[in-house]
């Protein structure tokens, strides 16, 4: 906490003053983090959250850094109204491990890795983000790349479930 010279107040760096950040990570964030980060991003604004919650996703490897999701990922998410079309895979920065209050992962392969990557205080915000759907058995969203159209529904309906769990986490949270 710091005080504004100029009013004599104090000024803190309360989490209510910005918005809660959420980061999907997969491995290209081509197919999984980014229908995440669309799914997600459509519940955020439906529930009236929008200036509240930000929404991002990166890949734990740069493979395909600039290119946009798989078309069957964009496909997939267009049938049931999520829009990936503006997005673009990034690469997971290390100021990403600070910037963001929770990072989410797809597999246990990318927990590792991220967790690895965002050792200290970082390292406590990753985590499975089938986390959310403790309903579904499943606890790992597998990769869809290169597989058949009802592969990436598959995966679509564990990220809707997630994030659905995901969103009434952060409601909680956020006291919304």
């Amino acid at each position: 906490m710091t005080e504004d010279a100029g009013s004599g107040r104090s000024i803190s760096d309360d989490a209510s003053a910005r918005p809660l950040r959420v980061l999907f990570v997969c491995t290209g964030n081509i197919c999984r983090s980014p229908t995440a980060e669309g799914v997600f991003r459509k519940l955020v604004n439906e529930s009236g959250l929008a200036g509240r919650v930000e929404v991002d996703s990166a890949g734990t490897h740069g493979y395909h850094e600039g290119e946009p999701p798989t078309s069957q990922a964009v496909i997939t998410a267009a049938q049931h109204g999520y829009d990936l079309s503006g997005l673009r895979a990034r690469r997971l920065e290390p100021s990403d491990c600070t910037g963001f209050d929770r990072i989410l992962v797809m597999d246990r392969g990318h927990l590792n890795r991220v967790t690895e990557r965002c050792a200290g205080a970082g390292a406590a915000k990753v985590r499975l983000f089938m986390e959310h759907a403790p309903s579904r058995p499943e606890r790992e969203v597998p990769d869809p790349y290169g597989k058949a159209a009802r592969d990436y529904e598959y995966v679509l309906g564990l990220i809707e479930a997630a994030a659905r769990g995901l969103l009434d986490d952060v409601r909680r949270e956020l006291g919304a």
